[in-house]
């Protein structure tokens, strides 16, 4: 029997409201019989057995319903006596995501062989690439065989080839093809769970990951509204306050599922102690909190943060949250595009923050607000200790870490490698070259937290040192800018009409982080018709006048001195790769509780009065 076809790919979003009128997709398939369970319990529940079942709300797509249909019908129904084939060209995201991973397992389980021709056509991810439909959803096209029933016990063997160039480029290549030996083919791993992409191979595999190294992560701030947000704090109180005076607060709020105006919730460090219903404000003069946030790589911005505003404001980093906290992102859920394959910020990152997309990709350095607890795991430091022959800390290890990964030449060497999900570290025995990359590293980390974090003994803290950019003439407030415009060859850039910086560096004004151009986008979202969606009427009250010229001076003058660093760590990575390096197998692995977020410390507290 063969199933051949390309099944719509759709995730449903069911409003709360909507819960009881709206029809759930995936049929039987997804919710059983009255004689028979689900049959996408085998792609659900080995995930949450695992401890990720928050990563499921992506599994719950059309196209995944039906592959879970097309396995039943050709390999596992009674009739279901001999082998088979069956052949989807789906979106992708099963190749990689972690939710996908009970639907990895099963396929395994299911195939004797599975060949997969990934087209890429990510319009939206950090490495851009054309898609063969006019879609943003990146796809594959899969050719699963069983050849014999029963199937032995081993996981399938999985094929893996990638097809790269533009659209017409991509189909002549696919229509060139008449048989498996036609394609160059790369072995995936063999791990019930591993992702369906090549194997890390060579040395690099051989490393350990990022995420074994500070085995706690946590997504980043979700607020699903962008009007709390904002590039100050004035805009932020007059968005409040108009709010707190309007009588259609739900159209103004933007309601979710998560988060409604007349709904109490409890404060962000204490579910038990509820806050009055939104609606239920009507005092303008009733204080809000507004705090910075890092919003996106090396953009600070305010925010209103309080429970009832923000559907996803994740307590654990606001428990954790104090002035020792560092907090180091990159994309470890996702494929890493050209750049930084990191940033850190000193503010509790937006979800989006290091680019715009979103998993669990925040790497705490401590595990609570008072740093006594460090985000590694035990016996790590005192491992590392004896083989470099000194002693050294958490923040030591981030700081190497960050060396490593905050270099272009490292994404650029390892762009194969990185197709898988999360970087791995090569962590060097040279004691020597181990304290020059730290050194290193503490400097980009001072530089990159605006002069909040590893401020040198002779700095003042909070201060970016002078870079070479200038501002010649100061942007008018009377006017407030829509465009801004740079000029390559006079290293010029200009804000509206009147604001005029010099010597910006064609490397500063196209510093990218994983594809993201991080001057571009702060600019973007400071013009008078900004950047991004827009969530709500109140997206449309916007700073009076411009004040960011200081700010855009100290963001050019990080950029300056990280580019004028870029040799060196360059330099020292090479170092770092041609000495002795430190095995994955021999370093300590993080336990389940390590991983897990940090327990709350109980505290007794006073229930807070409905206003």
């Amino acid at each position: 029997m063969v199933c051949i076809g390309n099944p719509p790919y759709n995730r449903q979003i069911i409003d709360e409201e909507q819960q009881d009128k709206v029809e759930r997709k995936g049929g039987w398939v997804r919710f059983g019989s009255k004689h028979e369970p689900p049959i996408f319990n085998s792609f659900t529940q080995p995930v949450i057995d695992a401890g990720k079942g928050g990563h499921l709300k992506n599994i719950y797509n059309d196209y995944v319903y039906f592959w879970r249909w097309a396995m039943w019908k050709v390999f596992e129904q009674p009739q279901s006596q001999q082998g088979g084939v069956i052949s989807f060209i789906t979106a992708s995201s099963y190749l990689r995501g972690p939710g996908f991973a009970g639907m990895r397992q099963h396929m395994r389980q299911i195939f004797d062989e599975l060949w997969l021709i990934d087209l890429g056509g990510d319009n939206i991810g950090a490495r851009k690439t054309e898609n063969v439909f006019a879609i943003e959803t990146p796809v594959v096209i899969a050719v699963g065989v069983r050849y014999t029933s029963p199937k032995p016990t081993q996981p399938a063997t999985v094929h893996y080839c990638c097809i790269e160039g533009t659209t017409e480029e991509k189909l002549a290549q696919i229509a060139k093809v008449k048989q498996f030996s036609d394609l160059v083919w790369e072995a995936c791993g063999t791990g019930w769970f591993d992702p369906f992409i090549p194997a890390a191979s060579g040395a690099y595999a051989t490393w350990p990951k990022i995420t074994d190294l500070f085995p706690w992560q946590i997504s980043g701030m979700q607020y699903k509204r962008t009007w709390p947000i904002a590039a100050n704090q004035s805009t932020i109180q007059r968005r409040w306050e108009y709010f707190i005076k309007a009588e259609n607060k739900a159209e103004l709020f933007s309601e979710t599922r998560d988060r409604k105006v007349d709904k109490l919730y409890g404060t962000l460090t204490d579910k038990t102690t509820r806050l009055p219903a939104l609606r239920r404000l009507t005092d303008p003069k009733i204080p809000i909190t507004i705090e910075q946030i890092g919003y996106r790589s090396f953009d600070r911005q305010w925010a209103i943060v309080d429970n009832r505003v923000g559907d996803f404001l994740r307590p654990d980093l606001h428990t954790a949250n104090s002035e020792h906290q560092i907090y180091f992102t990159s994309l470890l859920t996702d494929v890493l595009g050209s750049g930084s394959a990191a940033v850190i910020s000193h503010l509790i990152p937006d979800m989006h923050y290091f680019r715009n997309r979103g998993g669990k990709d925040v790497i705490p350095l401590w595990r609570d607000a008072a740093a006594s607890q460090a985000n590694v795991p035990a016996g790590l430091l005192d491992h590392l200790a004896s083989e470099l022959g000194f002693e050294l800390n958490a923040l030591d290890l981030m700081a190497y870490c960050y060396t490593l990964l905050a270099s272009p030449t490292y994404t650029a060497r390892f762009e194969s490698e990185l197709r898988t999900p999360g970087p791995r570290i090569p962590i060097t025995s040279d004691g020597e070259l181990f304290r020059t990359a730290v050194s290193l590293g503490k400097r980009l980390i001072w530089l990159h937290s605006y002069g909040q974090r590893c401020v040198p003994s002779d700095q003042p803290k909070g201060i970016v040192p002078r870079g070479q950019v200038r501002c010649d003439a100061g942007t008018s407030q009377s006017e407030y800018p829509n465009v801004y415009h740079y000029d390559e060859q006079q290293q010029q850039l200009t804000i509206g009409t009147s604001g005029v910086f010099s010597h910006v560096r064609p490397e500063v004004f196209n510093f990218s982080v994983s594809g993201l151009k991080v001057v571009q986008s702060w600019l973007g979202y400071r013009m008078a018709e900004p950047a991004g969606r827009s969530s709500s009427p109140l997206d449309k009250i916007l700073p009076e006048r411009w004040e960011f010229d200081d700010e855009l001076l100290e963001l050019l003058w990080l950029l300056d001195h990280t580019i004028d660093l870029q040799p060196q760590l360059a330099e020292l990575l090479e170092h770092v790769l041609n000495s002795p390096l430190l095995l994955a197998d021999d370093l300590p692995e993080p336990s389940d509780l390590e991983r897990a977020a940090p327990k709350p410390i109980k505290q007794t507290q006073t229930k807070m009065p409905l206003q």
